[in-house]
C-alpha cells in the first residue's frame, strides 16, 4: 500500500463550489469487439440527511432535510474474467465501496488537510473490503472461478481529491493548461519500468502492459492513495478504464479537456474517438468539473 500526497497550490479562492455549480457526466460502452460490458461506474455526491419516519407536521417535504455536500465520488471499475464474471466483480466492488462510504460518513466531517490519516485509512480499508467481498464470492462459487476488477476511486472533499488506485484504470487532472495522470498503472510492464528492467518508451508496446500486477479480488491488492488539489475553479477530473487509453493518448485527453464546453461533451468526444479507432475493449469515461463562474 502506498500514499502520494501533493501540496496544495495557492488558489485565488478557496470557496467550495455549490452543488448547482458541479458539471459531471459519465458513460460506458461495450466497444466494437466485446460482446459484454464488464465495466461499472458511479458518480455521486455525499450529503448528511434527515429521514423523517413519523411527524405531526403537515408537509415535512418542505423542511431542509438534506445538508450541504460533504464530498463527491467518481468511481470506475473494469472487471477481469470471462463475460459475466468480470462484470459481477466490478459490480460487487462498486457496491461494496458505496456501502462503506455510507457507513463512514463521520470521516468526511473530520477531514483535516494537515492531518487526514483517519480518512486515508478509511479509503484504503474501503478498497480492501471490496477486495475481500470479491474474493469471498469467488470462493463461494461451486467452480471457484476467480473474479477480479480494477478500481479507481476518487473522493473530492474540498479542496482535495483523494484517489484510491488498484489496477490499471486511470484518473487524470487538467489544470492550468496541462493534463497529468494522477494514478500509476499497476501492471507487470510498469513494474519492469519502475525497476529499471524496461525502457519507458517500450511500455506501451509491451504485451505485459495488459497484465495486471494487482486487482481487487485477485491474488494481490495493494491500494495506493494519492491526493491532488482541486481548489482551482475550472480544473477537470477525468476517470477512465483502459478501453479509452488503449486508443487515446494522454496529449489527446489534454486537448479534449482544454476545449471543454461541458463534461458530457468531453466524455462523448473521447468515447467516440476510442470507438472510431477500433473500440477493442469496454470503454468508460467520467468527467467532472466546477466551471468558473460567469
Amino acid at each position: 500500500m502506498g500514499i502520494h500526497m501533493e501540496s496544495r497550490v495557492q488558489s485565488a479562492t478557496l470557496i467550495r463550489p455549490p452543488d448547482d455549480a458541479l458539471d459531471m457526466f459519465g458513460l460506458t460502452h461495450r466497444g466494437r469487439v466485446r460482446t459484454d460490458n464488464q465495466d461499472h461506474f458511479m458518480i455521486a455526491t455525499v450529503h448528511p440527511q434527515i429521514v423523517v419516519h413519523h411527524s405531526s407536521l403537515p408537509a415535512t417535504e418542505s423542511l431542509p432535510l438534506r445538508g450541504s455536500r460533504l464530498g463527491t465520488i467518481l468511481l470506475v471499475a473494469d472487471g477481469v474474467g470471462g463475460g459475466a464474471d468480470g462484470a459481477y466483480a466490478a459490480q460487487l466492488a462498486t457496491e461494496s465501496i458505496m456501502r462503506y462510504v455510507a457507513s463512514s460518513l463521520r470521516c468526511y466531517h473530520t477531514v483535516d488537510t494537515e492531518n487526514d490519516h483517519e480518512f486515508l485509512d478509511a479509503l484504503r480499508e474501503a478498497a480492501l473490503q471490496a477486495h475481500d467481498t470479491v474474493r469471498a464470492e469467488s470462493t463461494a462459487r461451486p467452480d471457484q472461478r476467480r473474479m477480479a476488477t480494477t478500481l479507481t476511486l476518487g473522493i473530492v472533499v474540498y479542496p482535495w481529491c483523494y484517489v484510491v488506485q488498484v489496477g490499471d484504470s486511470r484518473a487524470y487532472i487538467y489544470t492550468r493548461g496541462a493534463a497529468r495522470q494522477i494514478t500509476r498503472d499497476q501492471t507487470m510492464a510498469q513494474q519492469l519500468v519502475d525497476q529499471g528492467a524496461m525502457r519507458p518508451e517500450l511500455l506501451s508496446r509491451s504485451p505485459l502492459s495488459n497484465v495486471l500486477a494487482g486487482a481487487v479480488g485477485g491474488e494481490d491488492a495493494q491500494p495506493v492513495v494519492s491526493r491532488v488539489d482541486v481548489s482551482e475553479r475550472g480544473c477537470v477530473l477525468l476517470f477512465c478504464t483502459d478501453g479509452l487509453t488503449k486508443h487515446v493518448k494522454n496529449d489527446e485527453i489534454e486537448r479534449a479537456c482544454a476545449a471543454i464546453q461541458s463534461s458530457e461533451q468531453v466524455a462523448r468526444d473521447l468515447m467516440q474517438l476510442a470507438l472510431d479507432r477500433g473500440g477493442a475493449d469496454n470503454i468508460t469515461v467520467l468527467v467532472g468539473r466546477a466551471p468558473l463562474p460567469k
